[in-house]
């Protein structure tokens, strides 16, 4: 009678383990970001450099075109990336450096942490948005902005964004 009970204990427990790693699975497969293909716009020779690392999402594209159509008259070279290209960029070939991320598991991607502490010498040149559910998740000690994503609020935040790109593109 005591195997009985035991083994009806193990099987809930298995279950509920595997419930949880199916939710995990889901949860991963329904929020992750996609890939973003990287692209320039102008010319490299330009003296201004900004990249952007981002991940794909339609409301991050909607910030990085709202971005991307403010200096379009302007002499700033623009790359665009996807955040899992950090390791590769060099701090000091940019002017500025945007950087757009999702919050996932309560946390900011590995691949932006890690570059934000690897360089934190040029932190004066970062600009750093981070969306989550409640709009409201930051990297501790980074002063960045953060919001929703809710794609009536790409003016706002573009707008807030390009103000604080201002103050660090020389134009």
């Amino acid at each position: 009678m005591k195997g009985k009970w035991y083994k009806k204990i193990i099987w809930t427990l298995i279950g509920i383990l595997a419930l949880f790693f199916l939710f995990a699975i889901w949860y991963k497969y329904e929020y992750s970001m996609e890939a973003v293909e990287p692209y320039t716009v102008y010319t490299e020779t330009l003296e201004e450099k900004l990249i952007i690392a981002t991940q794909g999402s339609e409301f991050k594209n909607a910030l990085v075109n709202r971005i991307i159509d403010h200096y379009k008259n302007d002499s700033v070279f623009i790359r665009v990336i996807d955040v899992s290209g950090l390791p590769q960029i060099n701090t000091s070939h940019y002017s500025a450096i945007l950087i757009l991320h999702t919050w996932e598991y309560d946390k900011p991607p590995e691949v932006v942490a890690r570059f934000i502490t690897e360089n934190e010498k040029d932190m004066d040149k970062f600009v750093v948005f981070s969306t989550s559910g409640e709009g409201d998740k930051r990297i501790q000690g980074v002063d960045g902005l953060a919001g929703e994503s809710v794609l009536a609020d790409v003016s706002v935040h573009s707008g807030q964004i390009i103000k604080k790109l201002e103050s660090l593109l020389d134009r």
